[in-house]
């Protein structure tokens, strides 16, 4: 799936989110509201982790999204 899809079904994909990432809330998920950049940035100060391992874990859970 690519980024595009996952956008337009963001409510979808933010319970997919939450899964992969326990430390993300709903409410900073409603901020990122598909916005890949965004998602990257929370969830590099979450874990952090460096900016490459963040993009890495994205594109993973972007090629897995069931949404």
């Amino acid at each position: 799936m690519n980024w595009d899809q996952i956008k337009g079904k963001w409510k979808q994909a933010k319970g997919q989110c939450q899964q992969k990432w326990g430390k993300l809330t709903e409410d900073e998920l409603d901020v990122i509201d598909g916005r890949r950049e965004e998602l990257v940035g929370k969830v590099q100060e979450r874990y952090g982790i460096a900016k490459e391992e963040a993009e890495k874990q994205v594109s993973e859970f972007e090629s897995s999204c069931t949404c």
